[in-house]
């Protein structure tokens, strides 16, 4: 099964998601390029995301995720004091 959870897509048409590799299932950003450009689909790691200097929507989009994931923890069991 092909899941992925959208981060951002543009007023242009690209979209970009959460999903996996599908070579070693490895979480991953997924660029899927508008139809006038062709509709290509690339794979991103996430450092290679985040670490392109870059801070787009898209990149604001997976910060606030990743944000979320952790106000979502912060109610559980300690991890670490």
């Amino acid at each position: 099964m092909d899941f992925r959870r959208e981060l951002y897509r543009s007023p242009n048409g690209d979209l970009w998601s959460l999903g996996r590799d599908p070579a070693d299932g490895l979480a991953m950003i997924v660029h899927q390029a508008n139809g006038p450009s062709g509709a290509a689909v690339s794979f991103i790691t996430i450092r290679d995301f985040l670490g392109s200097g870059e801070n787009g929507p898209q990149h604001q989009a997976l910060l606030r995720l990743i944000a979320g994931l952790i106000d979502d923890s912060a109610g559980n069991d300690e991890v670490a004091k």
